[in-house]
């Protein structure tokens, strides 16, 4: 008897707050919260493309799925980096994409203003889990941000485009080597494509090929699937 009242003290303690519904669960995300989250999934091992290169995404972005990354970046959540990143690492692996093993994870930097006020960036955690589950490498500083750019949401593609403009450079890992190896680009939601359009130009003029994107969410606007 008294074994069984322990383990439900130690139960009791050892949940947390899910960060969506905010009720006690053992987990990172209650199971509620979880269901409502794999309504977002897109189907297993669909991808689509981004020009030349593959674009493997867990999700659409919207409902929960837009909400989970709201409480993510904005809330002070980097503990839903884990379910995500995992979520993904399982897409990509179970994508077309998949493919090539030589190949190496580089996070959408945040510029340094942004990072000390958010206190990390979500593309790396999210890239960090990732890598833990591909077993692919991971190149922290592959890039870095320049450009304390304005905020990508409610901007038009043209504006969004001119906003990044310049914005990122190639990072202290790869001006140390440039990789042998092609990347793959990590970050949390793809819209317009602007974001990786600008980020794969700064690598390709380094001589540094990229392979594909990997992303949490993709808009509703999204791109083709091929075939």
């Amino acid at each position: 008897m008294w074994m069984r009242r322990l383990t439900g003290w130690l139960d009791l303690f050892l949940e947390t707050r899910c960060p969506l519904c905010q009720r006690s669960t053992r987990h990172t995300l209650g199971h509620d919260c979880q269901t409502q989250l794999q309504r977002c999934h897109v189907k297993t091992g669909q991808q689509f493309q981004h020009e030349a290169m593959p674009v493997v995404a867990w999700g659409i972005y919207g409902g929960a799925l837009k909400r989970s990354l709201a409480a993510f970046k904005y809330d002070n959540h980097p503990e839903l980096a884990r379910p995500l990143g995992q979520w993904l690492g399982q897409s990509w692996l179970s994508s077309t994409a998949a493919k090539p093993s030589s190949l190496v994870a580089v996070p959408i930097p945040l510029h340094p203003s942004k990072l000390k006020q958010r206190g990390f960036n979500q593309a790396e955690l999210l890239a960090e889990i990732f890598c833990n589950w591909t077993n692919l490498p991971l190149a922290r500083q592959g890039l870095e941000r320049t450009v304390a750019t304005t905020p990508q949401f409610g901007l038009s593609a043209k504006d969004r485009a001119e906003n990044l403009e310049g914005a990122f450079d190639l990072g202290v890992d790869f001006r140390r080597q440039v990789p042998r190896k092609r990347v793959i680009l990590i970050d949390d939601i793809y819209t317009t494509g602007a974001t990786i359009r600008t980020a794969a130009e700064v690598l390709r003029r380094h001589q540094i090929s990229v392979y594909g994107v990997a992303v949490v969410a993709i808009g509703q606007q999204r791109p083709k699937s091929p075939g």
